[in-house]
């Protein structure tokens, strides 16, 4: 199999964590792709009609995306167990949640980085951060619990999305208000599958 990938994009990242956590790793070769919604590589379109990553080829040369259904599918081919059935529709909201932050996220960035200086919305890019503070808010406030039991993948994808605000948007400090949560990204960055896979230009 290969996934077409950008080793700076938090959504890919979600997957290849997948791969280290349910031992597949080997199983996937990484198709690196420099894409944009401007400027979408040709490799990406060919796997995804949306130009979006990641986008997973199989073997009959058929492609999943978006990362959700990547990910449930890989763990269903390895019975990984990051889906549990009994708390399904937790992880899977959590995920939703942790995907969210991740959009709102890399818009900011493209509005930095594909939008003249003079062309840019600070209106629109503050909605932006307002949703990922609302998020951070709730999942401060409801989900510890959750957050400090079994680990399955909605937190390893918000692991994902907190690391994706480090390294793209560290200046707006999403830990203030936020120490529980901040704590816990901590314990699961110290995880060997988040680890061999921080984000890199």
């Amino acid at each position: 199999m290969k996934l077409v990938s950008a080793s700076a994009s938090p959504f890919v990242r979600k997957v290849r964590v997948l791969l280290h956590e349910t031992g597949q790793i080997d199983d996937v070769e990484l198709v690196g792709v420099a894409t944009s919604p401007l400027a979408t590589a040709q490799d990406a379109r060919d796997a995804n009609p949306l130009g979006k990553i990641p986008a997973l080829i199989r073997e009959d040369g058929r492609s999943l995306f978006d990362s959700r259904v990547i990910c449930r599918y890989l763990d269903a081919r390895a019975n990984g167990g990051l889906y549990p059935e009994d708390r399904l529709w937790d992880v899977l909201t959590l995920e939703a949640m942790a995907d969210g932050i991740m959009d709102a996220a890399v818009l900011i960035t493209y509005e930095g980085r594909l939008r003249a200086p003079e062309r840019q919305d600070p209106a629109w890019l503050d909605a932006q951060w307002a949703k990922i503070v609302s998020a951070l808010d709730v999942l401060e406030a409801d989900w510890m619990t959750d957050l400090n039991g079994p680990r399955d993948m909605g937190h390893f994808a918000l692991g994902c999305a907190l690391g994706y605000l480090d390294f793209r948007h560290d200046a707006r400090s999403w830990r203030t208000g936020h120490p529980a949560l901040a704590e816990w990204f901590e314990k699961i960055s110290a995880c060997k599958s988040m680890q061999s896979t921080a984000p890199g230009d």
